[in-house]
């Protein structure tokens, strides 16, 4: 798979991220939803991935930087028509070298804590990932789980 940086204006990654956001919202009570959109997306301190294999959208997932030594996974989405082939495992595995090339110490993350975020959970936590407390703006909320993991 070829990952590269995105600019989020290719019409295969503005739809991945409007189904990404939609099914968020499909799961989760809007105060509940963390998912960003493509104007957050695009803000400074933010790195955003595309993974591609030939010319098909396979998956993405971004980083977002809370300070010099902490950043936080968000956007991962695997294309529908790629799951359960190893896109996300891939495109974490980049977002987390690419962490420790930055210097970070710890990368964090927030996803639901509904049966259906089951599987995105065992992947965090079979790459080492461990259950913490809410972490940068985040408050305690029954439809979050957070997740952390030292570089």
């Amino acid at each position: 798979m070829d990952i590269k940086i995105d600019d989020l204006t290719g019409p295969e990654v503005v739809a991945l991220i409007r189904e990404h956001l939609q099914h968020m919202a499909s799961l989760s009570p809007p105060e509940s939803t963390h998912a960003l959109n493509l104007d957050k997306l695009k803000q400074p301190g933010i790195t955003f991935w595309s993974g591609w294999e030939q010319n098909e959208l396979a998956g993405c997932g971004a980083i977002k930087e809370l300070d010099s030594q902490h950043g936080e996974i968000k956007s991962m989405r695997t294309s529908s028509s790629h799951l359960r082939k190893g896109v996300a495992r891939q495109i974490l595995e980049h977002i987390i070298e690419e962490a420790k090339r930055r210097g970070y110490q710890r990368v964090s993350l927030e996803t639901g804590s509904m049966e259906a975020f089951d599987p995105a959970r065992r992947m965090y936590e079979s790459f080492g990932f461990q259950y913490c407390k809410p972490f940068a703006d985040y408050v305690e909320d029954p439809n979050s789980v957070f997740m952390t993991k030292e570089l």
